[in-house]
Order: C-alpha cells, then sequence, then structure tokens
C-alpha cells in the first residue's frame, strides 16, 4: 500500500464561509519546483462541509511549550521552520499549552517572516482561561512560562475572553477553526455556552469552522449528533493501540460530513518507542499495555517498518479522517515524522494488524 492511502472525507465545500475557505492553506513547498505535485503528506484536504482546507498532515505545538521538557525558543523556531520547510500548513495549538507560550511561538513564527495568511490553516481552543497565580514547571504537564494558571470557563464569554487573548498572544488576524477543548466534565455549560458562542461566532463570520478536541469518543459522539460542529480533533482513540473511534465517532462523522483530525497516533510516546518507563494516554504505561506495543514493534519489524510509520500511517485507513496532527519538538522529529508519514507499508502487513485488533498480548 502506498504511503497516506488517499481516502478522504467524502464532504463537499457546500457549507458556509464559502468565501474565504478552500483558498486558505494552499501555500508551496519551498522544496518542490514549479507545477510539482504536494508529497502526499502535504496535500491540501476539504476539513468536512466547512470549506476550510488542511493538509494531510498538521503540526501539534503542544511539545513546543515544555510538556514533558522544556524547548527553548530557538529550537521552538527552528522546528516551526523545519515543518514549514516540508510542506505542512496546518498547525494546532491552545492556551493549555506552556500556559499559553505554544500560541506566542507559533504566532511569532507565521507573522515574523510575513508568511501570507491565506498559506497556512491555524486551530486553537477554548475551555481554560489563563490567570495569573502560582505555578512551577511540570503544572499539568508543561515546562514553560511560570506565573499563569488555567481555570476552565466553558461560558459564551470565557469562550470570547480565551479567543481575544489567543488572538493577542499570538499576534494572528484570526483563527481558521476553533474547538471546544476538553469539556469531558462540562457538558451542559459546553452546549449552552461555549458551542453557541462559537456557532454564533461562525455565523458572524469570526471564525471559519467549530469542533470540539477530546481524548474520549463518548461525549464527541453526541455533540457530532446533538449540535452542528465542523469537526471533532480526537486524541488517542482511533490509533494501533485504542480503535474505539470506530465504533460510533468516525462512521457518524463520515454520515454527517463532520471533519476529523486525529491525535494522539503514539498513545503520547508508546507508540513511537515502547521501552519501559515509556508513556500511554501521558501516565506510565501499564504492564500489559507495554508488551502489546512491542509485541506491534516486531511484527512490524518484521516487515521492515518502523512501529512508528505504521502508528502515523494507522488513522489514514479511515475515509473519515481528513488530516494527522503530530507533535514535534525539534527539527529532526519533524524530519522523523515525515519519513514515517512516505514509508512505504505492505498490505500483508496491514492485514496482520488488523486481525489482532486491540486485543493483541
Amino acid at each position: 500500500m502506498t504511503p497516506l492511502d488517499p481516502h478522504r472525507s467524502t464532504a463537499t465545500d457546500s457549507h458556509r464561509n464559502t468565501g474565504t475557505g478552500s483558498d486558505r492553506g494552499t501555500g508551496t513547498d519551498p522544496h518542490r519546483g514549479p507545477g510539482t505535485d504536494p508529497p502526499p503528506y502535504a496535500v491540501q484536504a476539504p476539513l468536512g462541509r466547512s470549506g476550510v482546507s488542511v493538509s494531510r498532515l498538521g503540526l501539534g505545538t503542544a511539545p513546543l511549550a515544555g510538556l514533558f521538557s522544556a524547548v527553548g525558543a530557538d529550537e521552538a523556531a527552528a522546528t516551526l521552520d523545519a515543518a514549514w520547510g516540508a510542506g505542512l500548513r496546518y498547525f494546532d495549538t491552545a492556551p493549555h499549552y506552556g500556559a499559553g507560550l505554544a500560541e506566542r511561538r507559533l504566532g511569532d513564527f507565521l507573522t515574523a517572516a510575513g508568511r501570507p495568511r491565506t498559506e497556512y490553516t491555524v486551530s486553537t481552543k477554548v475551555g481554560r482561561l489563563l490567570v495569573p497565580g502560582d505555578s512551577a514547571p511540570g503544572d499539568e504537564a508543561f515546562h514553560g512560562d511560570e506565573g499563569l494558571v488555567r481555570v476552565r470557563d466553558y461560558s459564551p464569554a470565557g469562550v470570547y475572553r480565551s479567543l481575544a487573548e489567543s488572538l493577542e498572544r499570538s499576534g494572528l488576524d484570526a483563527f481558521d477553526i476553533v474547538l471546544i477543548h476538553d469539556p469531558d466534565d462540562h457538558w451542559e455549560e459546553t452546549v449552552r455556552g461555549a458551542y453557541p458562542a462559537l456557532a454564533r461566532l461562525r455565523a458572524e463570520g469570526g471564525v471559519r469552522a467549530i469542533g470540539a478536541g477530546m481524548n474520549q469518543t463518548g461525549m464527541l459522539t453526541r455533540l457530532v449528533r446533538e449540535t452542528d460542529l465542523d469537526c471533532v480533533l480526537v486524541a488517542g482513540r482511533w490509533s494501533l493501540l485504542d480503535r474505539t473511534a470506530a465504533d460510533e465517532l468516525l462512521p457518524l462523522c463520515a454520515e454527517r460530513e463532520v471533519g476529523v483530525l486525529v491525535g494522539g497516533v503514539f498513545n503520547s510516546g508508546i507508540l513511537a518507542a515502547p521501552t519501559p518507563g515509556a508513556t500511554y494516554d501521558y501516565a506510565p504505561a501499564p504492564e500489559a499495555v507495554l508488551r502489546r506495543a512491542q509485541d506491534l514493534a516486531r511484527r512490524c519489524a518484521a516487515h521492515g517498518v518502523p512501529l512508528a510509520a505504521a502508528a502515523l500511517q494507522f488513522p489514514y485507513r479511515h475515509p473519515a479522517v481528513t488530516s494527522v496532527v503530530v507533535g514535534a519538538r525539534s527539527a529532526r522529529e519533524v524530519a522523523e515524522n515525515v519519513d514515517h508519514a512516505t514509508r512505504e507499508i505492505p498490505q500483508e502487513l496491514w492485514d496482520e494488524l488488523d486481525a489482532l485488533g486491540t486485543d493483541a498480548p
């Protein structure tokens, strides 16, 4: 099977925001000559019926804001430069990432060099406000700026304030996609506050697409069924180790033409390097999960394929998936992700992994 088998949402661009929709995110890759096709991971794909397009591989900015360990400003800039040079044009960020550090670093990179706004797509999130308070390195797994703490707020006022502060931090004129971030225990506030506020912004043209980003599928499925989201970002639930998104969420998104962004393809690390001490869902991996990941790695190696390459390409095998969002903390990691995205994976390996499902030893 060729890398990034071009399964896509069957959605059309016949929804809202058609005036500034699919023309965004169509920048050229400086490594390609005139008239040449972009590499598969840099191809622009429509995000459901929103009119927004995103590159098939996106860059997540949480690691650039010190997820698990600090990253210097120069290294963060070099990482973003490597991603841009490789042709990535979709960037995902959030106030939560480094208490605003990710938004500042991403915004500085995109605006400092005068990159045309029509050449890239950016998503940010709402649901956490940043307020002065005592913090320390490692708060909520981030080693970044200190002196700010996160306060959950899914009210309309909280949404508008969060978005205004994100725009100020980033220096961007607008965000293309805004996601409700981790509203797990806040259903009522989300459907009565955050969602209506974002829907109003979308109707007024203040944002082009709205959605929700979570590490679970149950609430995302309910939101897709009961509201008018343009997209979802599902993290860790459509991976080689956890395929629960295929039970209800992905079929429903395909039916309703809701774009699907997939994050957490390495399940926070274990599918990149299944060694003792690896993390699974941001915590030390249970022994049974570690053994399962190591078994997957052995089977991939028997076909000459790195486990990380299979993990990165796996989500594209469902036609509802538009883009895979992968974080990186260095230019080297960007290069590794691009290599994984372009690695040839034989159908025989996919068949073997499918036969194992998620019940492998």
